[in-house]
């Protein structure tokens, strides 16, 4: 029996090795497209991915591609996640980590690197649960290191309302503070807008299947509440995950990159 559950124990830390990303500090995890030439505002890429994993290509590179078409420089940050081994075989259980603070501390540190280059902006667009972690990077960042913008795109908000992501508050907190009370409603995004200085752009849309759209309603209402500088655009349909690509949203009057472009240029 004990032999078993040592082999176990093995297979568990080898599956959380094969996952394990480099650490923050070598921050190899920050990926730059630098427009040319040198553009005033650049943008921190958060993908999505439920803090499980992420969405590296549609709501990553191609992001930042199209940011660099439109003459801003682009950084996607690949921020600490679960790994699919951690979420399938909750092996953070026993190898914690990659999880609250860890994805604060990598976009902290991706901040800070960013604006040593001598921007004028440095914003930060997240889309879903990189949403969620737009908005910690405003609300709970030392003030010296807060984005001058964030853009969250189909946002996780809320950890403890009814209409919560479950998934992503899993990802996020881990297997042993996921139920902790204290913990989701301090990280509930709506709770705390009052602490949000900076201009906000929010966008979802009605029909999203995996984030429930009142996630970013429940954002907009506590923003105007607390007079925080915003714009939320909500569309009918387009659903969720599709990061940079324009056909989900073009059948509205407006699409919603050009949307951004406008609102941004306009800061």
């Amino acid at each position: 029996m004990k032999r078993k559950i040592n082999l176990l124990l093995l297979l568990l830390w080898l599956f959380h090795a094969a996952n394990a990303q480099k650490p923050v500090a070598e921050y190899k995890r920050l990926k730059a497209y630098e427009a040319v030439p040198r553009p005033t505002t650049a943008i921190i890429v958060c993908p999505g991915g439920s803090y499980c994993w992420l969405s590296k290509r549609h709501e990553g590179s191609e992001v930042a591609r199209w940011l660099n078409r439109n003459g801003i420089a682009a950084y996607v940050l690949h921020y600490p996640t679960a790994g699919w081994a951690g979420f399938a075989l909750h092996s953070r259980l026993y190898f914690p980590g990659r999880q609250y603070p860890d994805q604060l501390t990598a976009i902290e540190k991706a901040i800070r690197l960013v604006r040593q280059k001598g921007y004028q902006r440095v914003g930060v667009m997240g889309f879903s649960a990189g949403g969620h972690l737009a908005l910690m990077a405003a609300e709970n960042l030392p003030k010296d290191a807060r984005p001058d913008f964030v853009a969250p795109i189909y946002p996780v908000v809320t950890l403890s309302h009814a209409v919560t992501h479950r998934r992503s508050r899993r990802g996020l907190l881990g297997e042993w503070r996921w139920r902790n009370a204290t913990m989701r409603d301090s990280l509930s995004m709506e709770r705390h807008a009052n602490r949000i200085e900076c201009p906000v752009f929010l966008m979802n849309c009605k029909d999203d299947p995996i984030v429930d759209y009142r996630n970013s309603m429940l954002m907009d209402s506590a923003l105007t509440v607390h007079h925080v500088p915003h714009v939320y655009i909500q569309y009918t349909t387009g659903g969720h995950g599709f990061g940079a690509s324009p056909h989900k949203t073009s059948k509205e009057a407006i699409g919603w990159l050009d949307r951004f472009l406008i609102w941004v240029r306009g800061l």
